[in-house]
């Protein structure tokens, strides 16, 4: 039986290297597009190992680039591998692969961003959001300039249960700039505290698995990269939707060095600010002048419960943005300006 299992285990024949490949189709990598290539197989197969068990296992890789962490993650065994490349240089070496592993690898041209994969998978995969984590991955280098955003969408899609996470806790392995890896994983009272890391940690489980030296890329950042792990939370620990969360998130942080009532502040309008601040934190029971990174997720959560009630009680309120309001009075100050200086005032 043992010797059955090993003839089943997949390995990719022998293939040109990384560097001969990038030679081969003449790819470079581009400084707009942030790319950074990763040739050291033993780093994509590490990548891939702290991963988990992919054996028979459904991947989802994001920016597939020359495809360096596609072989590690085609040697582990996969069932199958689904990548989503938007550079059409790289998809001929792609495609090299896909033909060296035939019924293994899916390429699909597209923008990770938009691409949509709720339907991507068998439907057999599905799991309930409290049993364990289904038999997919995704996993991928990201190019620098997407990776933020792209997380804070597929942080939503947690919190919706839907796009990768619509198949149940969905589980990312994924690169991020060394300062970055370091926001999503930070804990409360850490300099590196921010609004990364509340929104990711109040839906996610995130470990910092490993950091890899920027000289291990070509070309070589200026930064190390930060090798991060997402497991979705059975219950997340603020129990509000995401935009609200976001909202109060980012209120807060936006004045990180001041005490936490001032960011708190601009999510009410001027007339009322000074009021409404004060009994937003006396509800919570939150002192106001901790700063905004001493705040832990429990703190969080007691603000953004009460700001619920607060935007129920006037639902004028959560569409309330204090840099419209900023925006309209400048404006209104100006033709107001205008309108003495035409009159000779």
């Amino acid at each position: 039986m043992a010797a059955a299992g090993k003839l089943s285990t997949f390995r990719l024949p022998p293939l040109p290297t990384i560097r001969e490949i990038i030679k081969l189709f003449r790819l470079q990598a581009l400084k707009q597009l942030s790319q950074n290539f990763l040739l050291d197989l033993r780093l994509t197969d590490k990548i891939v190992r702290k991963a988990g068990n992919l054996t028979n296992a459904y991947v989802y890789e994001v920016g597939p680039g020359p495809g360096g962490i596609t072989r590690s993650i085609l040697n582990a065994n996969v069932a199958e591998l689904l990548v989503v490349e938007k550079d059409t240089r790289f998809i001929p070496g792609l495609q090299m692969l896909s033909d060296a592993a035939p019924g293994k690898l899916r390429i699909v041209h597209g923008d990770v961003l938009t691409f949509k994969i709720e339907n991507a998978f068998p439907g057999s995969l599905k799991r309930q959001w409290e049993d364990d984590p289904p038999n997919i991955h995704i996993i991928g280098n990201l190019p620098f300039s997407v990776s933020t955003p792209l997380i804070i969408k597929w942080l939503e899609n947690v919190s919706c249960r839907n796009g990768p996470f619509a198949y149940g806790r969905t589980q990312m392995t994924l690169t991020f700039q060394k300062e970055v890896a370091e926001r999503l994983t930070a804990s409360t009272g850490s300099r590196q505290r921010s609004r990364l890391s509340v929104m990711a940690q109040y839906l996610c489980s995130v470990q910092h698995l490993f950091t890899i030296p920027g000289q291990a890329f070509i070309p070589k950042p200026e930064v190390d990269v930060g090798v991060v792990r997402f497991t979705p939370l059975i219950e997340p620990v603020i129990a509000q939707p995401f935009q609200l969360v976001e909202k109060v998130v980012q209120n807060v942080f936006q004045f990180r060095r001041k005490y936490c009532y001032r960011g708190l502040g601009m999510l009410f309008p001027e007339a009322q600010r000074l009021e409404s601040t004060g009994k937003l934190l006396q509800l919570a029971e939150v002192d106001p002048t901790l700063r905004p990174c001493q705040l832990s997720l429990t703190h969080f959560k007691s603000i953004c419960n009460v700001y619920r009630k607060m935007c129920d009680e006037d639902p004028q309120l959560f569409a309330y943005n204090f840099r419209e309001d900023l925006k309209q009075n400048k404006s209104k100050n100006q033709n107001k300006e205008v309108h003495q200086e035409s009159c000779g005032l």
